[in-house]
C-alpha cells in the first residue's frame, strides 16, 4: 500500500516505502561520513529513487528499518552492503573526450615525456570513458611503446567493473572514426553494435576501487598528472580542502591537476596555482 510522506519543500509525495525527512537526514549523514558526499535538500527524490531499489533487494519495508540495519552491519558482509549503499548514491555522468580542451592540453603537456615514464591518476574513472580518453591521448602523443602508468580509481565498484571490461556501444559519444579504428575492436554476431578497447591500450591501465575519504591511499610513486574532474562539486569546502591537500602530497612538484569546468580552487593557492583553463599546477 503506498505511503504518503512530506518532502522538504512541503509537498506530499506518494511512496512505496515510508521515507521521512528524518530518514533523508540520516542518509545525508551516512553518505557524508562514508564518502564525503554532501547532499542538499533538492536530492530528496533522487535518494528515494536510488535507495528504494536497495530496500527491495534486501527485503526491508521502510527506510528507517533499512538504515537501522545498515548501521549494524560489520565484517565482510557489512563492507559489501556499505559499498552497495555508496554505489546507489554516486553520480556517474561521463563520455569520451568530455571537456576536450583538457585532452588538447594534455597532448602538449606529454611532449616532455617522450622516451620517459609518465604516471597519471584518474580518480573518478566511472565507466571508463575518461581514463581511456587519457590513454588514447598518451598513445597519440608518445606512441605505442611509451612507458605509461595510469591508475584509474572510483568509489563505485559497479561502474569500475564496466571500465575494466572496456566494452561500449559502437555509437559512443566522443569517438571519431580514426580513434574507433585505432583503439577499438568491433564486435560481431551477438556482440554486433559493441566495441571493445584493444589490449595494447588497456595494458596501461590499473583499475582499482578507492574512496577519497579513506585514511590511506595506496597509490605508489608520485604522479606527474592527476585528473580529478567533477568530483569536488559533491564535497563541502572543508572536505574539498582535505582532499586537495592529500592530492598535493601524491603529486610530483610541478605536476598538473585537471579539474571540472565548474570547479575553482583559487582559495588553495598554497597548494595549486592556475595554469590554464581548469588546469592547475602543483606548488
Amino acid at each position: 500500500m503506498p505511503v504518503q510522506d512530506a518532502a522538504p519543500g512541503g509537498e506530499t509525495l506518494e511512496h512505496e516505502f515510508s521515507f521521512s525527512k528524518a530518514d533523508f537526514d540520516r542518509v545525508r549523514e551516512l553518505i557524508y561520513r562514508h564518502a564525503g558526499i554532501s547532499l542538499h535538500d533538492g536530492k530528496h527524490a533522487m535518494v528515494y529513487s536510488r535507495l528504494s531499489r536497495r530496500l527491495r533487494e534486501t527485503g526491508h519495508k521502510s527506510f528507517a528499518n533499512y538504515l537501522q540495519w545498515l548501521e549494524t552491519m560489520t565484517g565482510t558482509s557489512g563492507a559489501a552492503e556499505w559499498q552497495e549503499f555508496v554505489n546507489c548514491l554516486t553520480t556517474n555522468l561521463t563520455s569520451f573526450f568530455r571537456e576536450d580542451h583538457h585532452f588538447l592540453a594534455l597532448k602538449d603537456d606529454l611532449k616532455p615525456f617522450a622516451g620517459k615514464p609518465v604516471r597519471i591518476w584518474c580518480c573518478a574513472a566511472s565507466t571508463g570513458e575518461e581514463p581511456y580518453s587519457i590513454l588514447m591521448t598518451c598513445h597519440e602523443a608518445l606512441g605505442a611503446n611509451a612507458s605509461v602508468q595510469l591508475v584509474a580509481s572510483d568509489i563505485d565498484t559497479n561502474v569500475l567493473a564496466t571500465a575494466r571490461r572496456g566494452v561500449y556501444n559502437a555509437d559512443a559519444r566522443g569517438l571519431d572514426a580514426t580513434r574507433l579504428k585505432t583503439f577499438f575492436m568491433r564486435g560481431t554476431g551477438s556482440n554486433s553494435g559493441k566495441i571493445r578497447v584493444k589490449p595494447d591500450l588497456q595494458r596501461w591501465a590499473d583499475f582499482r576501487p578507492l574512496n577519497l575519504m579513506d585514511a590511506q591511499w595506496q597509490l605508489g610513486d608520485p604522479f606527474h598528472m592527476v585528473f580529478c574532474r567533477n568530483v569536488m562539486i559533491y564535497f563541502d569546502a572543508q572536505t574539498q580542502r582535505k582532499v586537495l591537500e592529500r592530492i598535493h602530497r601524491v603529486m610530483r612538484p610541478g605536476g598538473l591537476l585537471f579539474v571540472g569546468h565548474s570547479e575553482n580552487f583559487t582559495e588553495s593557492r598554497d597548494l595549486f596555482k592556475l595554469r590554464g583553463k581548469t588546469i592547475y599546477e602543483r606548488v
